[in-house]
Parts: structure tokens; sequence; C-alpha cells
């Protein structure tokens, strides 16, 4: 799947990092001419012996915050990251730009991870990527003794964190670098923490005396929108069709059986969607996400666990058919989307049925008291979120402690503000039928109830001689179900734990039936057909619409398709679209004016320059 680790062939190649200063490395190395914001100030921290706590939003730059000082310092960087995958990309990623790079995993055979000990203990690497259940066993921290460490670096930190969401138990154990290894800096990065969790980090990790920096958690080219479930197959086929017609994707849901049923409608319907859950064998898995990596337009069905550490750069749309359990879900799987920084959608559309499995799954879990009250105000949130009426970027955002002053123009409530209306008197008659029937039936049945149906089940069960039979009418059933969504979303309603969908009354409702609070509803809004996906102005449209040059630009890619294929690596370890992008532009002649090309470091321009100029003379001779 991807090449061996040729130790010999990356350290004939590699180039001398002593003595050289961060800008230089970005510069030489990654072919960059500036840091973006906070990483100069992390990378010279941790460069010169420093620990550090990093959040910075997906897409914002974190692998350079270690992987820049794990080239200016002397000795081999440790890098702890929780997914295989992730380990694999970025190793390919820094091979292809002439690091020393490796990764200690379970996929390899003893002959390979004896070869990739012993480069580390003979200082052949400037960047090791282990899992953290290899690293905190004795035999490899024995191995780590032996050998010269430049820093320790945890990526995707909030795995730590026992009421985050993608919890990982061996996390908890990497307390023991500060102990075993006191004199090496580490740094910890997340795109994803709240302010409980970021304390978690900092504590568990031993980083309560390391400087902290924590970036804006803004997304400005992801457009945030979510609507009510009517048709969830048709609604996403229309959002694909009319607005991500042949763009790369993943689709997330709940349950497996969605999943592949989700792939397979999708599939029938022209578009290559490619399922992905823990059910499916271990090979298929791996198949599927290499095919999402390399080829274009692909569309990934999945459950949450795909995607953490995908570095995919085109993800052009993260859709939801299902409501994730928290913000900090919402927020990692939404981030997954336009990491090179052009406008995409995280589009989402829930409903009722989804409020109610999510709290029946949460009172039904085996954890105490004091983690479901956390699980509830964490979702309490995520349904804030979805039933807002003002900027949800501004929602969003608040959430993780950070502020927009003004609303961002980029989400479905900007586009198409929504309406309110007084549902005083509408929530009184939906919470008193629910009562008069006895809080033994679901929504459907209470709204046949409201609505005056004479339907056989009302009528057997003496339903249509109770008080709020037929008192409903004024509303369509569609209108009766957004209140009762919204009266649980808040809380005035809970669904029986006993998993039979059955309405209950809870406490909080007592001053709502008694009229003693008004009752503003959010009237959801018919979507217009021209509210699709807007540039927040700030990151331009994405790299194929701005292409004028159609053909130039396919022979560049076609090009980096036949570099990759031959590498074995996915076409954006060669370059991103936006450094093709940048050499379709500029169209250089030499080595020198293609060196100026942002994205073309050293190592690429010797090893990539001269094919892409023969590319680029071609198209000029045309």
């Amino acid at each position: 799947m991807y090449p061996d680790q040729d130790f010999e062939q990356l350290s004939a190649h590699r180039p001398t990092t002593s003595g050289r200063s961060p800008e230089q490395v970005l510069h030489e190395v990654f072919g960059y001419e500036s840091f973006r914001p906070l990483q100069g100030e992390i990378i010279h921290e941790v460069a010169s012996g420093g620990d550090a706590l990093v959040l910075m939003p997906t897409g914002g730059g974190k692998s350079l915050c270690y992987q820049v000082p794990a080239l200016v310092r002397s000795g081999t960087a440790i890098v702890i990251s929780p997914l295989i995958a992730l380990m694999q990309d970025q190793v390919a990623a820094l091979r292809e730009l002439g690091v020393r790079a490796a990764f200690l995993n379970s996929t390899m055979d003893f002959e390979q991870a004896r070869a990739t000990e012993y480069a580390l203990s003979t200082g052949e690497l400037d960047l090791l990527y282990c899992a953290p259940e290899r690293l905190i066993q004795p035999r490899t921290l024995e191995l780590l003794h032996d050998a010269s460490i430049s820093l320790f670096a945890i990526d995707e930190a909030h795995c730590v964190s026992q009421w985050g969401h993608d919890f990982r138990s061996d996390y908890l154990q990497l307390a023991v670098l500060a102990n075993e290894f006191p004199s090496i800096p580490r740094i910890a990065l997340t795109a994803t923490a709240d302010e409980r969790t970021r304390k978690e980090i900092a504590e568990r990790l031993s980083l309560t005396e390391a400087r902290h920096f924590i970036s804006g958690f803004d997304r400005p080219n992801i457009q945030y929108r979510i609507a009510p479930k009517t048709n969830a197959n048709k609604q996403l086929l229309d959002f694909i069709k009319a607005e991500h017609e042949g763009d790369c994707g993943i689709v997330y849901c709940l349950s497996r059986n969605k999943v592949d049923a989700t792939a397979k409608m999708l599939a029938q319907k022209g578009y290559t969607a490619l399922p992905y859950h823990a059910g499916l064998p271990s090979n298929d898995r791996a198949h599927n996400q290499e095919r999402f990596l390399r080829e274009d337009g692909v569309i990934i069905v999945a459950t949450i666990a795909f995607g953490m550490g995908i570095d995919k750069p085109d993800v052009r749309f993260v859709a939801h058919l299902d409501l994730p359990k928290s913000l900090e879900a919402y927020y990692q799987e939404t981030g997954r989307a336009g990491r090179d920084g052009k406008p995409s959608t995280a589009w989402m559309v829930y409903g009722l049925q989804d409020v109610i499995k999510l709290r029946q799954m949460l009172e039904a879990s085996q954890g105490n008291d004091h983690f479901k009250r956390v699980e509830r105000q964490k979702l309490d949130a995520m349904l804030g979120l979805c039933e807002v009426t003002k900027c949800r970027r501004q929602v969003l955002l608040n959430y993780f402690g950070d502020e927009l002053e003004v609303p961002c123009g980029n989400c479905d409530t900007c586009l198409n503000p929504p309406e309110t209306w007084d549902g005083t008197v509408a929530v009184q008659k939906a919470l008193s039928c629910v009562f008069r029937t006895g809080q033994r039936f679901g929504v459907t049945y209470l709204i046949d109830v409201l609505r005056g149906s004479e339907n056989e089940r009302v009528r057997q069960s003496g339903h249509h001689q109770v008080s709020t039979y037929g008192i409903g009418i004024e509303l369509s059933v569609t209108e009766w179900k957004s209140v009762f969504r919204q009266l649980v979303a808040n809380g005035y309603l809970r669904a029986d734990p006993e998993g039979y969908g059955a309405l209950q009354l809870t406490e909080q409702c007592r001053p709502l039936l008694k009229g003693e609070h008004k009752v503003e509803l959010r009237k959801d809004p018919v979507v217009k057909k021209s509210a699709g996906r807007s540039s927040s102005g700030r990151s331009g449209s994405a790299v194929k619409d701005q292409v004028t040059d159609h053909v130039g630009w396919e022979a560049l890619r076609a090009c980096r398709k036949e570099l990759a294929d031959k590498q074995g690596v996915p076409p954006y370890v060669i370059f991103h679209d936006t450094t093709l992008f940048d050499m379709l532009e500029r169209k250089p002649q030499t080595l020198d004016e293609l060196a100026g090309v942002s994205g073309v470091g050293a190592a690429k321009l010797e090893k990539y320059g001269e094919i892409f100029l023969a590319a680029i003379a071609r198209l000029n001779q045309a």
C-alpha cells in the first residue's frame, strides 16, 4: 500500500538540518514563504526546548508545528498518532520532501520493525511515528532511552479526555513521557477541545506549565447548513447534484446498516460511493480508504470510525444524515471538509427521531450520573445549534470559547434567516395531548389525535373522545413534527427510556402547561434554490472553479497522477491542487522560476522539477 521504508535511500537524499532556522526549513523543505498565524510562535517555542499545548482548527497547519522543530533540533522527533492511516500518509508525504521519516505500527513484520528500530538507534531518522499502545511498552521506552530524541509530539491530544468523543485509554498513560524524559520538549496538538477538555489534556499529559497556544476555531471557508429531515436520501441526492456533482465528500451515518444502504443508493445513482465502518473486513476498509485518498470524485459513506487525521485537502462536502452526539464530534467531522481553505459545505439533516434515539442511548448507557449529566449538556448544545435562529457560526465558535463579533454571512441562518412564531398555544395543545393520551404514544399517533384523524387505532384507543382530539387541525403534519421536535430538543418532552418511542412530560414543561411562559418557536424555512454554496469572501472559489485553462489543468493533474501511482501515494502527496494551479498561472520555464511556486520545496524541485517543466513546455507549444 505504501512504499517500503528504505533508510539508505533516505539518508542519501537527506538535506542537512544543522544550524538552519525554522524559516529556512519552512522554505527549503516545505516550499512555503511564511508561517500562518501562531505557527511561528509555536515552532520557535518548541524548537528552543519549550513545551506547548496547541489548539488549531483542522487545516490550520498543526503538523508543521512539530515537523519544523524536528528538522531544526538534533535527534529524532517521536510523533504519537492514534491511527495507522494517518501515520502512513504523513510519513509518505515527508519522504516525498526528502525528510527521513518512518513509522512503527502493527502492519509491520518483525524484520521491518527491527530495521526501523535500528534506524532510530543509529540516528538515521528525523521523525518516527508511533501508536500510543506501542510507545508505552517497556521495550519501546528502553529503545527511546538509548536514542537521541529531539521532541515528543502528541497528535489528536483530545483522545486523552474521558469526556471526549474519541477517548482512547492508551493516551492516559502518555504522562509517562514527562517522568521518563523530563528534559525533552513535548507538544500536544488537537483541533477539538472545549475549556473542560483543554484543562483535562494539560493535567493528564503533565502540560499545566506548558505555554498554551489557542488559535481561532473559525473555518470561514466552510458553509454550515442544517435542515429538517423529511426524505433524507432525496435531500442528500438533491444537495450533491445541485452543488457538488463530481466532488469528493464524506457522508456520516449513525449505524452500519445505514452506511451500507446509503452507499448502495448513491452507487445506483451513478456516484462512486464506498462504505466504511468497523463491520467491514479490514482489507475492504483499507481498500475503500485508499480509493478515497487517491481518486477524484469519491464519496465515502461512513460511521464516525472514519476520518480522524485524514489529510485529503480537497474534500468539498461533509454531510450528516444523523445527528452527532456533541458539538465536538460535529466540529471534528465537518472539519474534514475544505482543508485547502477553499469553499466547502457542512450539510446536515436531522429530525425528531434523531433526538429521541440519542437521548435514549444516553439514558441507557452504563455511565454514572456525572457522566450522563455531562453528556446531556453536550447533546443539548448540539441541539441548540440545530434549532438556533441566529448565526450558526457564532453559536459554534462561542461553544469553544471563541467569538465572532458579527454574523458570518456564510451559514444557512445568515443566508436564509428563519422566522419565529408565537407557539404558546400550539405547545399547550401538544403537551396536553401527551398527557390526555397517557404518555404512552409516539409523535405520529399524537399528531393523528391533534388533527382529528379517524384511523382505526385512534378510535380503538378511545382517544377520539379526549379533549385534545381535533384541536390542532390548523397546523399541518410537518408543522406539528417541528413543534414536537423543538419540545424534545429543548427538554420539555423526553423519550420513553424503555425505548418504545413514547413521549413523556418533564418537570420543565409545567410552566408552559400553566401558560406562565410565552414560547417562541422556530419556523422551519423553505430552502431557496439560490442559497447554495457561497464563499465567505476570504477564501476565494474552489480551485477547479478558478481554472480557465482546462486542458492545461487536466494535463498537470495527469502528470501528478502518473507520478503518484508510481510512488504508491495519493496525488496530493506529490503536489496539492493549489500548487498545480499556481504552476498553471505562472507557467515557469526554469527550475528557479518553479522554485517560486508555493509548495515546491528543494526535494520536490529536484525529484519532479524537470518533469513538470516539460509538461508546462508542452502546454506552451500547444
